[in-house]
């Protein structure tokens, strides 16, 4: 006739709070898996704008402001040689107006940019832009770098 006194340990009290200490934990810790979202979410944010055109054109520099937008325009761009590139693509002068019309989601509100290396022949740039606009796209513009020095 043995009783225990002040143990406080009932019949398998003990093994519960074992248990309870080594038990696997049942949340989630979404901290590492934000982390990781937020540096990659920065790394992209920084690489988009170097992704967009990768014809390599000296453009020339001017002080007007930035043309704002929501979609992502179409670029054409002319190198110094004379080349035409439809964003990457190089084509002929007479396949710009049906490539255009083939691509542009918009049909002929779709915004075009028109990127000329400066030293570019200017009567090509003004046959690319003539033939654009008697196309019926209306919504056109040059590119050009910010002016440095003033």
């Amino acid at each position: 006739m043995g009783m225990q006194v002040g143990s406080g340990q009932g019949a398998g009290g003990g093994r519960r709070r074992r248990r309870r200490r080594h038990a696997p934990m049942s949340e989630i810790n979404v901290t590492p898996m934000v982390d990781v979202m937020l540096v990659l979410l920065i790394i992209f944010m920084v690489a988009a704008p170097l992704l967009t055109v990768g014809v390599p054109i000296d453009l020339p520099e001017t002080k007007a402001k930035a043309l704002e937008g929501d979609t992502e325009p179409i670029t054409i761009s002319v190198t110094a040689s004379g080349q035409i590139f439809i964003q990457d693509t190089e084509i002929a002068i007479d396949e710009v107006v049906p490539k255009l019309e083939a691509i542009a989601k918009n049909g002929y509100d779709e915004r075009i940019y028109v990127r000329g290396d400066q030293h570019s022949d200017y009567g090509t740039m003004m046959k690319i832009m003539g033939r654009i606009n008697a196309a019926g796209f209306k919504r056109l513009g040059l590119v050009t770098l910010d002016e440095k020095g003033s």
